[in-house]
């Protein structure tokens, strides 16, 4: 059970989530959080050391909501081949997403690559996990007999993210979810002729 300060802690960082996700991390001020969360700055001050601690946390809480929301799509799924499935209709509609503003991990990597270096290893260590995750899935395919030895995990697992994460881009600045529909289904036509 949480602690009324955990709560109000909870609480702040939840309501910035989707501001971070939508301005940015230099984009968000903390009268934003402010606005949005109807609490005092003392209040915020009394959580968080600072904007930048505030904004740690508030990234560290987006890429973990994100990445828990792939798992739960992704393992749902009964066979690899239905979880590698999952993984992709996860981004069918790359402008109506799950966190307004578009992909976090994406959104989060861009700002953090030259500004945020803490913030940067939280991407990195997402981006890592994720590809090490469906590389495993990949292989477990191989190794039961659902896809053939000529599929390579590692490459194909960077394909489908780097093909996802460059889709969800291109589709928000077209505003159009159609081009994603049309690579989902290209990935999933690759990924079927390894099947046995």
């Amino acid at each position: 059970m949480l602690t009324k300060a955990e709560k109000t802690k909870q609480f702040i960082l939840e309501t910035a989530v989707p501001l971070y996700n939508e301005k940015g991390i230099s984009g968000v001020n903390i009268d934003d959080v402010l606005e949005a969360s109807k609490l005092t700055k003392g209040c915020l001050y009394g959580h968080f050391e600072s904007k930048e601690d505030l904004s740690e946390q508030v990234v560290e809480l987006a890429l973990k909501m994100i990445t828990e929301k792939i798992r739960n799509a992704v393992y749902s799924g009964k066979t690899i081949k239905a979880k590698i499935f999952a993984f992709l209709d996860f981004y069918k509609n790359p402008i109506e997403t799950f966190i307004s503003g578009g992909c976090p991990i994406f959104n989060t990597a861009v700002e953090a690559d030259d500004n945020y270096p803490v913030i940067k290893e939280k991407v990195a260590k997402v981006f890592k996990n994720g590809q090490q995750e469906l590389t495993a899935l990949l292989q477990e395919g191989i190794n039961n007999g659902e896809f053939s030895a000529k599929l390579d995990p590692a490459v194909f697992a960077f394909k489908l993210v780097a093909s996802v994460e460059g889709g969800i881009v291109m589709c928000r600045v077209m505003n159009t979810a159609k081009p994603m529909q049309g690579l989902i289904k290209s990935l999933k036509s690759e990924l079927e002729q390894y099947l046995i």
